[in-house]
């Protein structure tokens, strides 16, 4: 099994900034691509970014092309999800995910999620 788990949500104004971070613990972590989806209030639960085994590849929803930015430090079992430029419609749960397929989490339901951190961007 794979446990994740977020932080760094809060609250911040339109414009600002804001980093959350995902640890991860059990299995090898460098084995699986890794990625973040966000669900809003009464909005299904989208794709955000997502990140090959290595780093050498991320993805990005049309959304958040140009704002937010991906990484992930294997050394330390982390990742993050650098967000920039924030506009209310950004406000939403954020949720980290692993899977062995990064098709998987590009396009389906990953097989391990964290529990969420709240971000919120006031106008």
């Amino acid at each position: 099994q794979v446990q994740l788990v977020e932080s760094g949500g809060g609250l911040v104004q339109a414009g600002g900034s804001l980093r959350l971070s995902c640890a991860a613990s059990g299995r090898t972590f460098s084995n699986y691509a890794m990625g973040w989806f966000r669900q809003a209030p009464g909005k299904e639960r989208e794709f955000v970014a997502a990140i090959s085994w290595h780093g050498g590849s991320t993805y990005y929803a049309d959304s958040v092309k140009g704002r937010f930015t991906m990484s992930r430090d294997n050394a330390k079992n982390t990742v993050s999800l650098q967000m920039n430029s924030l506009t209310p419609e950004d406000t939403a749960v954020y949720y980290c995910a692993a899977d062995k397929t990064l098709l998987v989490v590009t396009t389906g339901t990953p097989d391990y999620w964290g529990q969420g951190t709240q971000v919120t961007v006031s106008s």
